[in-house]
């Protein structure tokens, strides 16, 4: 059975992870990438040759930083309940959605997103385990 599904609308279809993470890294640098994504090697004597290696090893940080490169880079709806079970390289991007300029980002920002988290998982660990 064959599928007539378009991966090509993925703007990750195609893309090396070398020149994903040159990208990213070019635009918003290695302090951005780290508050945002919360990855060490964006940290710990950050290269993009350090970073693509770790990235290969370690498929959650890779997702992670796919998920990162389409809908905060490339301003992309984020995925439907449906598509979102799927690893960023083979969730399907509807052709009519084109690709947007880079999200504005700021330490400012990821420093509020990092205390809203830490809010969210107090008020969820509080509620306690009922077993």
């Amino acid at each position: 059975m064959t599928s007539n599904i378009d991966y090509k609308a993925n703007p990750l279809h195609g893309l090396k992870l070398e020149t994903l993470v040159a990208e990213i890294v070019a635009h918003y640098g290695f302090e951005i990438l780290f508050a945002y994504l919360n990855i060490n090697c964006f940290k710990t004597n950050p290269s993009i040759e350090s970073s693509i290696k770790f990235l290969k090893k370690t498929q959650w940080a890779r997702e992670k930083v796919e998920a990162f490169y389409l809908y905060e880079f490339k301003s992309l709806p984020r995925a439907t309940d449906e598509q979102f079970q799927y690893p960023p390289r083979d969730r399907i991007v509807p052709s009519y959605q084109k690709p947007g300029e880079p999200a504005e980002l700021s330490l400012e920002d990821a420093e509020r997103l990092r205390q809203e988290r830490e809010r969210k998982a107090a008020e969820f660990s509080s509620r306690g385990r009922r077993w």
